[in-house]
């Protein structure tokens, strides 16, 4: 038995980094992430070659790190491919259309994966705990949502939804963070502060989403997100996991032979070189 479970533990090294709860080190993170960059371009090309159509939905409070992941996501893949949708606030047209009328265009077409950070779920979130929304158009979008994700998964959309799950000591800090440091001062809204002494409104809100559209055909998936790295690593490598794909073909790549003549001389105008700094 105890050679079982050594061997156990020996296998689980090999998924990936410890899963302890840990803080992952720089090196470790780096070294993780390099491996998963490598598979999302290699989706992207299989994506690309079946023409595939991925949409995902990244949801959670306020700083709970989805910009994060999705940097994380899109750093070294094509954003032809992968496009990231974040709507402004609705204009007075927009507000006079179907509610879900402005993120149709948004879905992807065969080909594309499409992030959506935040999405047609600020009706159940943001907009019912701020009031924008009154409760029977909450329950109205609650009702429909189901069935909406539907018919975009039976159109063949592999639809994907994460919430991160911030503690609310951690989102303290992170927001204190936004105040004091002049890197992020522009992620601190008047919405985030209006918003920050509504915590049990929001934990109402969310519940009551999930329990009316986590259904077998667009379930929610909850990744913790105190740590920002772990959150990335672990949301990444569960997509990937969700989504069948393989080495996409493609010819093989050599640099053509090619000339460079010497020196020709003075150049026909002055470079207006940068000042060299470092």
């Amino acid at each position: 038995m105890a050679k079982d479970k050594d061997k156990g533990k020996e296998e689980g090294k090999k998924d990936g980094p410890e899963s302890s709860g840990g803080k992952l080190s720089g090196k470790e993170y780096a070294k993780t992430m390099k491996k998963l960059h490598g598979e999302l371009v290699r989706l992207q090309e299989w994506v690309k070659h079946k023409g595939l159509k991925i949409c995902l939905v990244l949801e959670g409070r306020d700083t709970a790190g989805k910009g994060g992941v999705i940097k994380a996501i899109t750093e070294r893949v094509s954003p032809r491919v992968f496009r990231v949708i974040a709507l402004q606030a609705p204009s007075e047209r927009d507000k006079s259309q179907m509610y879900i009328q402005r993120y149709l265009p948004h879905l992807p077409a065969a080909g594309e994966v499409v992030i959506f950070d935040r999405s047609w779920y600020n009706r159940a979130g943001v907009e019912r705990v701020m009031g924008y929304a009154s409760e029977e158009q909450v329950k109205g979008f609650l009702d429909v949502t189901p069935q909406f994700e539907k018919l975009m998964v039976a159109s063949g959309i592999l639809l994907f939804k994460y919430w991160l799950e911030v503690s609310p000591d951690e989102q303290t800090r992170r927001l204190k963070g936004r105040i004091t440091d002049p890197r992020k001062i522009w992620k601190l809204s008047p919405l985030d502060l209006k918003s920050y002494d509504r915590w049990d409104d929001y934990t109402v809100a969310r519940d009551d989403m999930f329990a009316a559209t986590d259904t077998a055909w667009a379930p929610w998936y909850v990744a913790r997100s105190d740590d920002k790295e772990r959150a990335r690593v672990n949301l990444i490598t569960h997509l990937l996991s969700r989504i069948p794909y393989k080495t996409a073909p493609r010819e093989k790549i050599e640099l053509p032979k090619r000339k460079i003549k010497g020196d020709r001389g003075k150049n026909p105008y002055e470079f207006k070189f940068i000042p060299e700094v470092i």
